[in-house]
């Protein structure tokens, strides 16, 4: 039972790290209608720029602070020289651009901080664990898990609750409608992008004291992150929440326990290559199940109009 809970709040600290990067992905697809392929670079860059900034600063809460905002800034700068241009053309253009902005990322956060991995310790006051339900956990884990809930409420109330999200969903239901009605639809977009390169940062601060930051690294979850969004829906904060969780429930649980059941049939060495195989072709399993019983997802949001997706 210890294991089994110790899994599941792993499961679940993983799924909040999978919705900081999905959510901002599904909102920039949702209103926006692009394929962001460099979305995951964003992530990156949050990464390379915590450990960079804590280096600098001697200080985990101001490196953070640091790195999230210039991940913002380089979100802004991206959205007005590059991704600007891509909104109107059709999704294979879309994907070919910001493909391209994956090679050109990953290039230069080699040059930047050269290829070997670099690695951010938790800070000394998050390095201890936590009695949770009785069982010691990892402080520093325990604040990710936290902090995705309260991201994931905050977004939820922004969009649902304020003004900010009445033209958010305005504009996703119909572009044309919402110039038309005197909303500014270039400065909405860029805030949706710059918000989307901050949740993305945001997850990749959040993880880089959990991995290896390397080049590379966004495009090992982005693919994960398509497969929330596609799960959730396109376009719903909410439906991203429980896919991410799904996932990250799937993905973690799985990795624990296949191996060893496994071992009843297998030797062990293959029971152990094989488990974690099957772990993650489970979470294509989830999609296409999700895909045969509710192909727009499981909370689908209204379609657009004035474009075709």
């Amino acid at each position: 039972m210890t294991l089994f809970l110790e899994q599941v709040l792993n499961g679940l600290q993983f799924g909040v790290l999978l919705f900081l990067l999905s959510a901002g992905l599904t909102l920039v697809f949702g209103i926006m209608g692009l394929v962001n392929l460099a979305h995951g670079s964003l992530y990156m860059l949050g990464a390379y720029f915590a450990v960079t900034f804590v280096a600098w600063t001697e200080s985990f809460l101001l490196g953070s602070i640091a790195a999230l905002l210039s991940t913002v800034i380089v979100g802004i700068l991206l959205e007005r020289s590059v991704v600007r241009g891509l909104y109107d053309r059709p999704h294979l253009e879309q994907v070919l651009g910001t493909f391209g902005l994956i090679l050109f990322f990953n290039e230069l956060a080699r040059l930047a901080f050269g290829p070997a991995g670099l690695s951010l310790s938790p800070p000394p006051w998050l390095a201890g664990q936590i009695n949770v339900l009785g069982i010691p956990y990892p402080s520093y884990r325990l604040v990710v898990l936290v902090a995705g809930i309260l991201a994931a409420a905050a977004m939820y109330v922004m969009i649902a609750r304020t003004r900010a999200g009445m033209l958010l969903r305005a504009a996703a239901a119909n572009r044309g409608m919402a110039e038309a009605l005197g909303v500014n639809v270039r400065l909405l977009f860029l805030a949706v992008f710059a918000l989307g390169a901050a949740l993305s940062g945001l997850a990749g601060i959040l993880a880089a004291p959990l991995l290896t930051v390397r080049v590379g690294m966004g495009e090992e979850v982005l693919l994960l992150a398509f497969v929330v969004v596609v799960i959730g829906g396109i376009g719903s904060i909410r439906g991203a929440f429980v896919a991410a969780v799904l996932i990250g429930l799937i993905d973690t649980v799985g990795r624990a326990y296949l191996p060893g059941l496994l071992r009843a049939a297998f030797a062990g060495p293959v029971a152990d290559a094989v488990g974690p195989a099957l772990a993650s072709m489970l979470i294509y399993v989830a999609l296409a199940v999700v895909l045969v019983l509710r192909p727009r997802g499981l909370f689908p949001t209204a379609a657009r109009t004035d474009v075709a997706a």
